[in-house]
């Protein structure tokens, strides 16, 4: 029984580094306190964990680790840290697409364990959330020139977010083609099970307001904000007037962006700005990734256990729809400039094909390995040598059968945007439906900007402000 324990070692050495790594636990088990601590609106103990687990986690989830710690900070109003954060993640994702340009095809751990061993190298929006996320932390500690390189850089991401998407597509399909065992994949793909797995996927993400590919309206509608308040010249009021433009394009008509866009056309006329107050508002959190556990079709016979995980999209509807600001008599409420399910959702249909060709692949290969095993041990003979390979390979197959659920949660749900005249006493009162009413004391500037976070319906409003002029 030589080959057939042979076998069971190799299977076993493959498998331990998952077990060794993040063992049978999706991305959603291990973040679980800190996800907790996060939907209460405990930032402070939600960032303090997050950066724990992104200073000693490894490589390939060091992206994602510190992403969430970078958005935890910010949220507890730490803008340094975050900033620090925000910092590692972007120098990872650099690594990996320097790497990207010269490796080709699945790393074989991932292919015989599961998709959650591939490096997760950040998702289109985590780029342009991430630099946005930087702009506007250099905003709220004074460094507006600082902000700029930020602001256009978020800008760039959504420029080359489409011509990724097809790169990874093209790669994919190479997979699938080179792969060893295509046949039994096309076998799979044509079984009514794996038709439910496709639906069980993509039948949450309907409905939804469909931006551009990869254009996040709230980046773009900060570009112009910015752009309009702080250009130096000529360029940069064009600029303002093409990203202002652009968001009435995408989101609709609103009073909001109108009279933005507005003044942005006639400010070439040195038309100088109104004592303007902005909010932005944050509101719940954004969807994340959970998974479903199949059955899939026989592939090859004689395995001990065939099954499949694929990730799906979780919405969570616990938030503020909304928020009131109060200026004395005048009353504003905030209105949708972008929702960031809309834009996970999108990323996520396009990147379904992908996911299930490599979790197909990854599947397709356990099988094979686990047949190899178990006709090895029945070919050696003895009913007790039979049992102990089936075991082994049953037990090993359903530990690594887990999904990639690695994704950023700690993003709202929603972005949001009001404007009201700057009262001369120059106090605001925030409201939300079921949680208490914060009063703000505005800094003085020409144009301020308060920025409001709030991550369930009934958790507090945090408040920070910077002003853009």
């Amino acid at each position: 029984m030589t080959k057939a324990q042979d076998l069971v070692r190799v299977l076993i050495a493959v498998a331990s580094v998952a077990i060794l790594g993040t063992g049978c636990q999706t991305y959603k088990s291990q973040a679980k306190n800190m996800t907790s601590a996060w939907a209460m609106g405990n930032t402070a103990q939600a960032a303090t964990e997050f950066g724990k687990k992104a200073d000693k986690c490894g490589k390939s989830d060091l992206v994602v680790w510190h992403l969430e710690a970078g958005a935890a900070y910010r949220a507890s109003g730490d803008f340094t840290n975050s900033n620090s954060h925000l910092d590692a993640a972007a120098a990872q994702i650099d690594v990996f697409e320097e790497q990207a340009k010269t490796k080709v095809g699945l790393e074989t751990a991932a292919i015989m364990t599961d998709q959650q061993n591939l490096p997760y190298q950040g998702r289109s929006y985590d780029k342009i959330m991430l630099y946005t996320y930087k702009a506007l932390n250099y905003l709220a500690v004074g460094e507006i020139e600082k902000a700029r390189p930020e602001i256009i850089h978020a800008y760039q991401c959504q420029q080359d977010a489409v011509e990724e998407n097809n790169r990874r597509i093209e790669k994919s399909q190479e997979a699938e083609q080179n792969s060893k065992e295509h046949a039994q994949i096309e076998k799979a793909k044509a079984d009514p099970k794996y038709a439910q797995a496709l639906d069980a996927g993509t039948k949450d993400l309907e409905g939804f307001k469909v931006y551009a590919d990869y254009v996040n309206p709230f980046t773009v509608y900060l570009d112009g904000l910015y752009f309009l308040y702080n250009g130096t010249g000529g360029s940069d009021l064009e600029r303002a007037r093409k990203s202002l433009s652009r968001v009435q394009e995408i989101v609709g008509s609103n009073k909001l962006i109108d009279a933005d866009l507005q003044f942005a056309e006639s400010t070439a006329d040195g038309q100088p700005p109104a004592p303007w107050t902005y909010v932005i508002f944050e509101t719940g959190q954004v969807a994340s990734r959970d998974q479903v556990r199949i059955d899939i079709p026989i592939i090859v016979t004689k395995v001990s256990y065939v099954g499949i995980a694929f990730p799906k999209l979780a919405f969570h509807d616990n938030h503020a729809t909304e928020l009131t600001v109060k200026a004395g008599e005048l009353e504003e409420k905030t209105v949708t400039v972008a929702n960031m399910d809309s834009i996970v959702a999108l990323d996520f249909r396009n990147e379904w094909p992908t996911i299930l060709t490599k979790t197909i692949i990854s599947t397709t290969a356990k099988a094979v390995a686990d047949y190899a095993a178990n006709n090895a041990a029945q070919q050696s003979g003895g009913t007790w040598g039979r049992l102990v390979v089936k075991l082994a390979t049953a037990t090993i197959a359903a530990v690594v059968n887990i999904a990639d659920t690695r994704t950023w949660t700690t993003l709202p749900k929603e972005f949001q945007v009001a404007r009201i005249s700057t009262p001369t006493d120059r106090k605001l009162v925030l409201t939300t439906p079921f949680a208490a009413p914060v009063e703000v004391a505005l800094m003085d500037g020409t144009i301020n900007v308060v920025y409001a976070k709030s991550i369930s319906a009934s958790s507090p409003i945090l408040v920070s402000q910077f002003k853009l002029k």
